[in-house]
């Protein structure tokens, strides 16, 4: 995966901007950034894993997939049922209509 720098340096400074990291520069050479997170953003990871992980097991336990080989295989079915079970989006059955067209 290829970042443009720009591109890090403008989000890296949004997250230290909204309090989320420390930036320090090294003691033995001012080029370099020590960078942290802050006790805020350690507190926020804290609450995120465990509701990921309730929300990965309502995905997959509803697909049955095999959590190793059918999640590589099948990562669009796997996606798409990850985004629903965090949307709250619940089950819903699609229907056609007599072109093809889904609703």
């Amino acid at each position: 995966m290829q970042v443009e720098l720009s591109v890090l340096t403008i989000h890296s400074n949004l997250v230290e901007l909204n309090g989320l990291r420390r930036h320090k520069s090294s003691a033995r050479d001012a080029r370099i950034g020590q960078m942290s997170l802050t006790a805020k953003t350690r507190k926020h990871l804290a609450t995120l894993a465990p509701r990921a992980a309730v929300q990965d097991e309502l995905a997959f336990d509803e697909s049955g997939v095999d959590r190793s080989s059918e999640f590589i295989t099948k990562p669009a079915t796997v996606r798409h049922r990850l985004e629903r079970a965090r949307s709250g989006i619940q089950k819903t059955k699609r229907t056609t209509d007599g072109n093809g067209a889904r609703y």
